[in-house]
């Protein structure tokens, strides 16, 4: 609890308040422990704390920190199962990597650029059978075709 759940919790907090510098710092107590199973969750983990770390540094504009984080849910499937950060990871991969299209010039942002629109696309694949009135669907609609 004092090292995954209320740092993840305080972090939020912080999003939702706009102190945007102060989420990542207050999930470092969580790094050590990230990967590990949590005993009384019938989830092994959705990898909250990852995900919270990456909408906060998407949200401080820092896309490269934020693709990591969200890469890194992408990359453990496994302990995330079906949990909805792993949906969204998708989105905040494409997210970030189109914040570095556009913070970054010449080669590095047209790397950027092509990695968020296939980011993009796995999302949109993977959510092709969703009701399309969803609000962020339609938002990741939207992302898309203006990066397209």
């Amino acid at each position: 609890m004092q090292s995954l759940w209320l740092p993840a919790i305080h972090a939020q907090l912080a999003l939702d308040r706009n102190s945007r510098a102060r989420a990542p710092h207050t999930l470092q107590a969580a790094s050590p422990i990230e990967l590990g199973q949590i005993a009384f969750a019938s989830n092994l983990s959705c990898l909250y704390h990852v995900y919270i770390r990456g909408e906060a540094y998407l949200a401080a504009g820092q896309g490269n920190e934020a693709a990591a984080e969200f890469q890194e849910i992408l990359d453990h499937g496994g302990i995330v199962w079906n949990c909805w950060t792993g949906a969204l990871a998708h989105l905040g991969v494409a997210r970030a990597n189109s914040l570095q299209s556009r913070t970054t010039q010449g080669a590095d942002a047209d790397a950027a650029r092509v990695r968020a629109l296939a980011a993009y696309k796995d999302f949109l694949t993977l959510w092709k059978d969703a009701d399309p009135d969803i609000p962020i669907l339609k938002e990741a609609k939207v992302e898309y075709a203006k990066l397209r």
